[in-house]
């Protein structure tokens, strides 16, 4: 077990490892894309709409360069977050997407920080990752046992190194979607399987619910181990006649997103349900779509650091009787720079928010 995993709380960060150039973003957007470019050319579309956001401490930066990745795991670890969840792309018959930061955190052994990976089964369309089209770029596929074996035989080494975060002595891996398709099941058979057989004591497996259109049980029943629960839209059904009319009028009007409030919809981020063993809650420091997607996105307004640490003390509090191994708080995200979902500092609040997650995470030990 860590160190962070006796707190209160084993707060584990998504990490989006993008921030690089590929053969397949310079087909899409153009030689030398990122998500920068989204970032950085992204405008505000409404009063006091916080856009463009710019980095601060570490810069617009490459994660093919070594010393950008131990920066980010020193700074996430002298603000309490026990490891990064890495997103892990393999879209089937081996095809892989943005794997070499995480390769090279694996193959040079630094950072010294720990490390989970989450399969971000879903195939990707024009529209969701910035293009005007719903083309599809790439499609997740499920081609059958020989590629779910070829695939664990992949992470395997990741599996087995010493920073790999575990959940009663089983790595700890995120499927995003667990009922995408009902070959997922399968996969989950062929891997737990392939563990034993390999010296592990089996995996851990994690599912995700954004609580609308799956419930946690619902998600449990496909045969995960425990349930991670995003609910950052749960408040959209909340929503009465009149929020719904102006939020419509306002985007076709006046070219608005849908703009809502970080205070009002963070009381639907949380749920009783979350202080059951196996259900891990999310902490959500923000969320703007717009650098991707115009006035089609979301915006969470009027954030503030005060605002997240009472939403991560609360999310924190519902863990803390839960066994040790199993105080999991998913921070939904570390570095998510065109969702306006990141706890890296920027030029507007610096250190604030991690210094906010600090102290959520330690205070009242």
């Amino acid at each position: 077990m860590s160190e962070n995993s006796k707190n209160k709380a084993r707060v584990i960060a998504y990490y989006l490892p993008q921030f690089h150039p590929v053969p397949e973003n310079d087909e899409w957007w153009g030689k030398g894309f990122t998500e920068w470019r989204n970032v950085g050319k992204a405008k505000p579309l409404f009063k006091g709409h916080y856009q463009p956001r710019v980095p601060a401490d570490l810069g617009y930066y490459d994660l093919r360069v070594p010393e950008t990745r131990k920066a980010q795991a020193d700074l996430a670890k002298e603000h309490g977050i026990e490891g990064f969840c890495y997103w892990h792309y393999w879209f089937g018959n081996g095809k892989r997407l943005l794997e070499r930061p995480f390769n090279e955190v694996l193959a040079s052994g630094e950072p010294d920080f720990p490390f989970c990976l989450a399969w971000a089964n879903e195939s990707w369309k024009g529209f969701a990752h910035g293009l005007k089209n719903r083309n599809m770029l790439i499609e997740q596929l499920y081609p059958g046992v020989e590629d779910y074996t070829a695939h664990f035989y992949t992470v395997l080494q990741a599996f087995k190194d010493d920073r790999y975060i575990q959940v009663d002595g089983k790595p700890l891996f995120v499927i995003y979607l667990p009922l995408a398709h009902p070959e997922v099941k399968t996969f989950m058979e062929c891997w737990r399987k392939l563990a034993k057989e390999n010296g592990l004591k089996g995996i851990y497996f994690v599912g995700q619910t954004n609580g609308i259109n799956n419930s946690a049980d619902e998600v449990l029943e496909a045969g995960v181990d425990a349930v991670i629960t995003t609910r950052l839209i749960a408040f959209f059904n909340k929503r009465n006649i009149q929020q719904k009319l102006k939020s419509r009028l306002n985007r076709l009007f006046k070219s608005v997103p849908l703009v809502y409030s970080y205070k009002t919809m963070a009381k639907y981020f949380l749920d009783d349900e979350d202080r059951r063993e196996n259900i891990i809650p999310s902490i959500i420091p923000g969320w703007d779509h717009t650098p991707r997607s115009g006035v089609e996105g979301l915006v969470i307004s009027n954030t503030t650091p005060e605002f997240f640490e009472e939403h991560a003390s609360r999310a924190i509090d519902m863990v803390k009787e839960k066994d040790p191994q199993k105080r999991i708080v998913f921070l939904k995200s570390w570095n998510e720079w065109a969702e306006g979902n990141y706890i890296e500092p920027d030029l507007k609040w610096g250190m604030q928010y991690l210094q906010a997650l600090k102290r959520a995470i330690t205070n009242g030990d």
